[in-house]
């Protein structure tokens, strides 16, 4: 069975070359040229909600997970129409307690104020077919606080998304990708069926634990020649 690719991308925009962390931002005419490259190739680009029985063996098929990590509002605004324009879904990984505003966790890095989703614009993801996930309340480091703590993040996450939005939530993804064993079981015992992490590689269904899913991140500068490379061969295999 062929591993599955899971892109992660963050924010959806065309920034200034002097940005700080550029990289995070794919700009939209960049992103739209590599969803048709999908879909040209006969892929189809699938939520991690879609995609999950591909993962587990159920099902079968030239499938590609799409991600976006905090849910900034420019996944709505410029990935929306891309992916719908495709027929593709995706996850985008809120943070429960941020909805409404920005990506505070980055003003000590320098890099820019990036507005995220509110409430009505989360929902409105969900009614076009989208799905959404957690990525715990306040976008901290898991593996660096203490137990209730990890507890709350995790849980109060879940809980949070489920009673805003009537939505199940199901998928969960580590901020900045780091974990260890407590935070596995923790997200394992809220019920969580898979957790993306930052690891580098493609997913082989049945083999990588559903709770620790390798993906490939898609940058700035990931041009389509990359693109191909990462999706399609075992560069990324060999750099997680």
């Amino acid at each position: 069975m062929k591993n599955i690719p899971i892109l992660m991308y963050h924010s959806i925009a065309k920034v200034p070359k002097d940005s700080v962390m550029r990289s995070l931002h794919v700009p939209p005419s960049r992103f739209a040229l590599q969803m048709s490259i999908l879909k040209t190739l006969g892929y189809t680009g699938l939520s991690l909600k879609d995609l999950q029985p591909y993962l587990e063996g159920k099902k079968k098929g030239k499938v590609v997970g799409i991600t976006f990590d905090d849910g900034y509002r420019n996944n709505l605004t410029e990935a929306l129409p891309i992916l719908s324009k495709n027929g593709f879904t995706a996850t985008c990984y809120l943070i429960s307690n941020k909805l409404g505003h920005y990506n505070d966790w980055d003003e000590d890095k320098g890099i820019a104020r990036n507005e995220l989703m509110t409430i009505t614009e989360a929902q409105d993801w969900l009614n076009a077919g989208m799905d959404i996930g957690a990525h715990s309340e306040h976008h901290i480091d898991l593996t660096n606080c203490d137990h209730q703590t990890l507890e709350q993040e995790v849980l109060q996450s879940k809980h949070s998304l489920e009673t805003t939005f009537d939505y199940d939530i199901e998928h969960f993804c580590y901020p900045y990708g780091l974990y260890n064993n407590q935070v596995l079981d923790t997200v394992k015992n809220a019920g969580f069926i898979t957790a993306t992490t930052m690891k580098r590689g493609r997913s082989e269904p049945m083999t990588n634990t559903m709770l620790e899913l390798p993906r490939i991140p898609v940058v700035h500068h990931t041009l389509p020649h990359l693109f191909l490379m990462k999706c399609f061969t075992k560069y990324e295999d060999k750099r997680g």
